[in-house]
């Protein structure tokens, strides 16, 4: 009979994650070197044996290893034998690398278009009036019809309605004010290499989720240890992520097992100073997104790092050791044994306390969805190597990865900069030539001034010699009646 995916063992037997309801999500959390990491590996390593993608992102850069096969150890070994682990083999998984850099794995790339003005605003970390300002470089470049692919459209947007806001006439009047302060913000983001997230070819979701010949599923670990140092790029990178999945995938209902699987490492930065309109959609997209056949599982050192609308629909929960010296964490801790249903055999307070590493106290969906009374587990040991695999190995796969033949050059289609410099290209050679015909015009116009300034003078010189012949003949002719009278 297949039970699921085995997490552990405990006092009750073996301990296992459900896979009917693993689309109702999970909480992984725990305080630092209590063993979450082997805890997330074998939880896709299950998955991955039930033919389910994966996609994780590898903070600490240490589980690279679940794609090389583990190796013998006495301290594997004890534990296989003490959890009770029939046919125990130790294996490698199929993986994918990838990395928003392009050096540790496939280049990751979105378009300015598809990240959104909410998320690109989060991205740069910009006030409500900036934010509006995003809102309208996005409707402007639609109207005309025009990509936003890079920064480079990004900002050569601003910059054209900046200096022509008042022929875009009211609704797109902006502040130079306002746009300064952006695209300062966008030179911030391009030192922290955020350009290289932007480009194409952009990410095609079906990527994210392929098997292997075998029919396991394929691990995608997205290598984040250069990524955390700029918290908000990062956690606004897989909310993106995330989104895209809820937009763009079929509905399924509740089908038999996810499609898909995203573990969400350092999910506290998610929500860190995060709007409460960006919180409401992050509730609505992890509660919507189960119908899609995704499984979102968020990791974090407790469940307080969590919002309640949020929380509350994580379903699957493992939870390994808190430390509680201050006030706060004494609450948290409290927070953290609350969320379990009971079990009149523990004691869920103390023991979180007590959990030594790799240890856990457990509760999954059961039948028709009912969470099963908390355990304590021992979580079971990886197959694959607990640790990082060697740089060889890993350009090893990148070689034979499919995908970093289509990534890994990028290209610059026709977008919104080219189109605006054209314009103002256009608009430049039409001044020009206006301004060189109104200089010819008014050349001709002073050819013409002089012309009429000459003839006037050879005229008044007739006109004068004229006098003259006519006074003389007056006057000769005056002195010939005279004397005849």
């Amino acid at each position: 009979m297949d039970d699921g995916i085995l997490i552990g063992g405990s006092d009750a037997g073996h301990i296992f994650l459900n896979p009917r309801y693993a689309n109702r999500h999970g909480l992984v959390a725990g305080a630092t070197g209590t063993g979450k990491t082997v805890t997330l590996q074998c939880l896709a390593e299950g998955f991955s044996d039930r033919g389910i993608p994966v996609f994780l992102a590898d903070v600490k850069g240490d589980l690279s290893g679940i794609s090389q096969s583990g190796t013998p150890h006495p301290k594997i070994a004890e534990r296989v034998e003490t959890i009770g682990i029939e046919h125990f083999t130790q294996r490698g998984y199929p993986v994918a690398f990838w990395d928003v850099f392009g050096k540790q794995g496939t280049p990751v790339r979105s378009t300015v278009s598809e990240m959104g003005p909410q998320l690109l605003s989060r991205l740069l970390d910009l006030n409500d009036t900036q934010e509006s300002v995003i809102t309208l470089v996005f409707e402007f470049a639609d109207d005309e019809g025009m990509l936003l692919v890079d920064l480079a459209d990004l900002r050569t947007t601003l910059e054209y309605l900046g200096e022509h806001s008042r022929e875009l006439g009211a609704g797109f009047g902006v502040s130079k004010a306002s746009i300064n302060a952006i695209l300062r913000r966008l030179l911030m983001l391009e030192r922290e290499g955020g350009e290289q997230f932007f480009g194409e070819p952009a990410l095609q979701l079906a990527d994210f989720m392929q098997t292997s010949r075998d029919g396991r599923g394929v691990i995608n670990l997205l290598a984040a240890d250069t990524l955390i140092r700029s918290p908000r790029v990062y956690s606004t990178f897989l909310l993106w992520l995330l989104s895209e999945l809820f937009e763009n995938l079929p509905e399924l209902g509740d089908p038999e097992q996810p499609v898909l699987v995203f573990f969400f490492d350092e999910a506290h930065l998610l929500f860190r100073n995060a709007p409460r309109a960006l919180l409401e959609k992050i509730a609505q997209v992890v509660r919507l997104i189960r119908s899609k056949g995704v499984g979102v599982y968020f990791i974090s050192q407790s469940p307080g790092d969590m919002p309640d609308s949020v929380l509350a629909q994580l379903g699957n929960r493992i939870q390994h050791a808190l430390r509680a010296y201050t006030p706060k964490e004494q609450k948290a801790l409290k927070v953290a044994a609350q969320s379990f249903r009971s079990n009149p055999e523990l004691d869920t307070l103390t023991a979180i306390t007590e959990l030594g590493v790799g240890e856990a106290l457990v509760s999954t969906l059961q039948d028709k969805g009912i969470p099963a009374p908390v355990q304590r587990v021992l979580v079971r040991p990886p197959h694959s190597r607990m640790g990082m695999a060697s740089e060889a190995e890993r350009q090893a796969i990148l070689e034979r990865d499919i995908n970093r033949q289509r990534y890994a050059q990028p290209y610059d289609p026709r977008s919104a900069h080219e189109v605006l410099l054209e314009r103002t290209a256009a608009r430049l050679k039409q001044q020009e030539q206006e301004e060189l015909e109104k200089r010819a015009a008014k050349a001709q116009e002073t050819s013409r001034s002089r012309g009429r300034s000459r003839q006037s003078s050879g005229e008044a010189f007739i006109k004068s010699m004229a006098r003259s012949l006519g006074s003389a003949a007056g006057s000769s002719l005056g002195r010939k009646l005279f004397r005849g009278i």
